[in-house]
């Protein structure tokens, strides 16, 4: 094994410290607070306690789901539809989708609502119209059509760029073995494009598991998220050891789910998140 240089330690530090203070010592006070009562003692209680909120557990991750799996059957298309169109097409498609992400995604939700609210646009030009008043806002859709709105470009991305690295040769070959073009999307473009769609699944579906904005703006305060609840429980010096036990089992799912999506992949890409 070759040594490493002094330069390449002194380069490295700077990055091994900043994860240091800012990755793995939050980690360790999450784990801390989570079994630890106010004094310091330690505890069990603020785990057991979590059987409260197996339902809002159970509706993060429908939401989560559902959300991750409308950005895939959305995202897969558009991103192989981006890839077979000309180096000029593909570059301004690729803007128009990046557009969004450099709005804040607070404003990007503040829009939806202007949209959607029960007296937005979408339903004044209803009601102009003749028809019935859009009532949205407050709803389990909602809340879902947010987390797909703000997430689908890190579906799109990973994907079409899976897709735009794919040798053209083994099309050609599959086109001379006499596949059509459905048998060559599922057995030859499908399984080489797998790490863009694991890549993309994990990067959707993390922030949506733990998202707290969307749900309150787009859900009218009608349910509550596991973020929502984190966000509540450390705003509150009684409950803030619940808020870090829910937290860390959630840092746990989210940890299992990676490990599990990259069982899917074919361990020639890491998933960055």
């Amino acid at each position: 094994m070759k040594k490493r240089s002094v330069f390449e330690r002194m380069a490295e530090a700077p990055y091994l410290v900043w994860s240091a203070m800012f990755i793995l010592a939050p980690l360790l006070f999450v784990a801390y607070f989570a079994f630890t009562d106010r004094n310091g003692s330690f505890t069990l209680e603020n785990i057991t306690s979590l059987s409260a909120y197996s339902n809002t557990f159970v509706m993060s991750l429908g939401f989560a789901l559902i959300a991750t799996a409308i950005c895939l059957l959305i995202g897969y298309p558009l991103a192989y539809c981006m890839s077979r169109t000309s180096e000029r097409t593909r570059n301004i498609l690729t803007v128009l989708l990046m557009l969004p992400m450099w709005i804040s995604l607070l404003i990007r939700t503040y829009s939806l609502m202007a949209l959607l609210d029960n007296g937005g646009l979408v339903s004044s030009f209803l009601v102009g119209l003749g028809l019935p008043k859009l009532t949205f806002i407050g709803t389990e859709g909602a809340v879902i059509l947010g987390m797909v709105y703000d997430f689908l470009p890190y579906m799109v991305l990973p994907i079409y760029t899976s897709m735009n690295k794919l040798d053209k040769r083994y099309l050609e070959a599959a086109a001379d073995l006499g596949c059509n073009s459905r048998k060559t999307l599922f057995r030859v473009i499908l399984p080489l494009t797998m790490p863009g769609i694991v890549s993309g699944v994990t990067m959707v579906f993390v922030p949506s598991i733990s998202t707290f904005y969307i749900s309150q703006k787009l859900g009218g305060g009608s349910f509550d998220l596991i973020g929502d609840t984190i966000e509540r429980q450390f705003q509150n010096a009684v409950t803030y050891h619940t808020g870090a036990a829910i937290s860390l089992v959630m840092m746990i799912l989210i940890f299992i789910s990676l490990a599990v999506m990259n069982k899917f992949s074919d361990g020639g890409e890491d998933i960055i998140v």
